[in-house]
Parts: structure tokens; sequence; C-alpha cells
């Protein structure tokens, strides 16, 4: 029998975590390559006809064709702003975030919520922006200041 590492080990400090897998639906193969691969700078790796995989932070990301099942329909409130309730996203540095921030600005990417900073003077300060790709999917970036305050409440 296979050993499972309980969330609490996951978790530590002192270990990296295991990457995640996500697969999730796209309309459309050559623009989810532009958009992730192109726009996000996430290596492709294996792919079909009908999925490609990509390494977003480490982790792995599957688009797969699946136009009928693509957007973002609902929302909750989070520090004043509407937040997609289905989303996905890294939690990056500050400079990486800014980095990336200022790349999409760039190019012109329409925000669901623009780069800002959210829960001010809390233990949870944390800067985010809000985007969707071009199936609708919604996707989150967020830095703190200090990774320790990713669970801080």
């Amino acid at each position: 029998m296979t050993s499972i590492m309980t969330t609490q080990n996951a978790t530590a400090f002192n270990e990296t975590p295991p990457p995640f897998h996500l697969a999730f639906p796209v309309h459309d193969l050559s623009a989810a390559r532009q958009f992730y691969g192109e726009l996000l700078g996430c290596p492709e790796g294996r792919s079909s006809d009908d999925w490609v995989d990509f390494n977003f932070y480490g982790h792995q990301i599957v688009a797969h064709l699946a136009p009928d099942e693509c957007g973002h329909h609902q929302t909750s409130k989070v520090d004043g702003h509407n937040v997609p309730v289905r989303h996905f996203g890294a939690v990056l540095s500050l400079p990486e975030w800014d980095r990336l921030a200022a790349r999409l600005e760039a190019q012109g990417t329409k925000f669901v919520i623009e780069p800002c900073v959210r829960f001010k003077g809390e233990p949870g300060e944390q800067a985010t922006m809000f985007f969707l790709d071009p199936s609708g999917n919604a996707i989150e970036f967020k830095a703190f200041a200090s990774l320790d305050n990713l669970f801080s409440k």
C-alpha cells in the first residue's frame, strides 16, 4: 500500500508541496497556446488534437477542448470586489507579480479586477488581479509581502 502525505506534512514550510494538476475547458487550443504559452510564458508540455499541457509555475494545467463548458458564471463578494467563483491562479513574489501586472497592462489585458491590494492593513493583505483567458476562464494572480501570511486570519 502506498503511503499518502497528510495535508499537515504537505504544507510544512520546510517541505516543497507536490505540484497540483488542473484540467479546464477551452474553446480553441490555438488561442490557449497563445494566451498561456506566449502571454503568460508557460512552457508547453504534451498535447494532442484535444488538449495541451502547460507548466504553470511548476504545476500542470491542461487545456481541454470543450467549447460548451467555457466561461465563468458566478461571483462572490470578497473585500468589496465581485470575484469569479470558479478561478485558478498562482501566488507569486511581489516583484514577479509587479512584472506580470505591467506586462498584462502593456498588452491591453482587460481585467475583471484591476491590479490592486486587498485586505489592506489586515493579516491577509495581498496584491491581486483577475482576468479571463480567451475561453472566459478566470485567473487570479496574487502576492504577499511575506508568504508566511498566505493563511493568516
